[in-house]
């Protein structure tokens, strides 16, 4: 008989809890979520407006406080480290990609996708750096301000800043959402082949379901807590999950 080795998770929530408020005013984001990240997996996360989606992306990603249960990232429960610990460790382990971009306008392309790693005080992998640009086609705007480049190609520069530290998640937030289709298109094609050629661990928000089609399960919340879960989805599959959510 083969026998099987577990694979730990690289992140993992544990009754996690986030209110906003107190008294007649508290409002319960999330209610006592847990779930797993797998290496190498792509985990879409969806679900009406006001689900706790978001929220929950934030507090795995450390960018929100938490009320209460404990969020994972390889051995380390985050929620208990002070802010500075906490600012470190984003820096060196994690990377993020924003609906909004969030590039320094004065930096080039080449100096905005190191600001990370510089930041952290890491060395930037110089064969690594030549390959995530390269990959991205962003070799001939290397040299260009983030207004100078197409929506597109700033978020391209986005995924390979986020990409540098080769971190153990990368927590995108809506990705896609200021892209137009084509734009949209290239970021995810790109974040599923990081997922398969790298195996990098990849966590998405998204209200779209082509988008989420990208990934290999997508985890659905419903008023604060995760309510279903589909793997190997489909279009059509997470557009029937939605559905049935929002009716």
């Amino acid at each position: 008989m083969r026998q099987t080795t577990a694979v730990a998770p690289v992140a993992r929530a544990e009754a996690l809890t986030k209110t906003y408020g107190s008294g007649e005013n508290e409002v319960a984001a999330l209610r006592g979520v847990s779930a797993s990240f797998a290496p190498g997996q792509f985990t879409a996360i969806m679900g009406p407006s006001g689900s706790g989606k978001s929220t929950f992306l934030h507090c795995l990603a450390g960018l929100d406080t938490v009320t209460s249960g404990s969020v994972v990232i390889g051995e380390v429960d985050i929620t208990t480290l002070s802010r500075t610990r906490l600012t470190v460790l984003r820096g060196r382990r994690l990377g993020f990609v924003f609906q909004a971009f969030n590039l320094i306008p004065v930096l080039t392309a080449e100096e905005n996708i190191r600001l990370t790693a510089r930041m952290a005080g890491l060395k930037a992998d110089e064969e690594w750096f030549s390959t995530l640009v390269d990959a991205l086609g962003l070799r001939a705007r290397l040299g260009h301000r983030p207004a100078q480049l197409s929506g597109g190609q700033q978020q391209r520069v986005a995924v390979a800043r986020a990409l540098l530290t080769r971190p153990e998640v990368v927590f995108a937030d809506e990705p896609t959402g200021n892209l137009d289709s084509r734009s949209g298109t290239e970021v995810l094609r790109f974040l599923r082949s990081a997922v398969d050629a790298y195996r990098q661990t990849v966590v998405m928000v998204t209200h779209d379901p082509v988008a989420a089609a990208y990934a290999d399960r997508v985890l659905f919340l419903a008023d604060g807590l995760i309510v279903d879960e589909l793997t190997g989805p489909t279009i059509d599959g997470v557009h029937a999950r939605m559905r049935r959510l929002e009716g």
